[in-house]
């Protein structure tokens, strides 16, 4: 591992979606993918294919080809909203609301629970600190925007 904070970080991240897809396909069948196009959904439903596509960092397009396969697995419902003419409504189903409440939850004890390894206690890592400042930095970055 190099010494350069953006390789650990693409590191981390990579690893921990390797963890998470793992976890969620042996757990609960589904791909780290579909879990994460649930969740987001969840954060903010009913909510529209332009604004779903934003949460999640991907095309418009990106999101109503999945939408179909979704329906069909009995994921979320999609439906026309009586406001805007052409504009889709994705909503969860109870099914897809059970799963994202559950393995959202586990998942989360499950990365949790790493910062009480012993290994980390000599850093004195506090779980909502770090979890707002890796927000922040988040937001600092998106702050500068694409570069080209």
């Amino acid at each position: 591992m190099a010494d350069r904070i953006t390789s650990t970080i693409h590191h981390l991240v990579a690893t921990l979606d390797a963890f998470a897809e793992d976890f969620l396909r042996t757990r609960h069948g589904v791909s780290f993918a579909t879990f994460h196009f649930l969740a987001a959904a969840a954060d903010v439903e009913p909510v529209d294919i332009t604004t779903l596509a934003r949460c999640l960092g991907v095309t418009k397009a990106a999101v109503s080809k999945r939408v179909p396969a979704l329906v069909a697995d009995g994921w979320i419902e999609a439906s026309a909203d009586p406001a805007h003419g052409r504009r889709v409504l994705v909503t969860l189903t109870p099914r897809a609301r059970a799963l994202v409440q559950a393995a959202g939850g586990e998942l989360e004890a499950e990365f949790t629970a790493l910062f009480g390894d012993p290994r980390l206690a000599a850093h004195g890592i506090d779980v909502p600190t770090l979890n707002g400042q890796l927000a922040l930095l988040t937001d600092l970055v998106s702050e500068k925007g694409p570069l080209a």
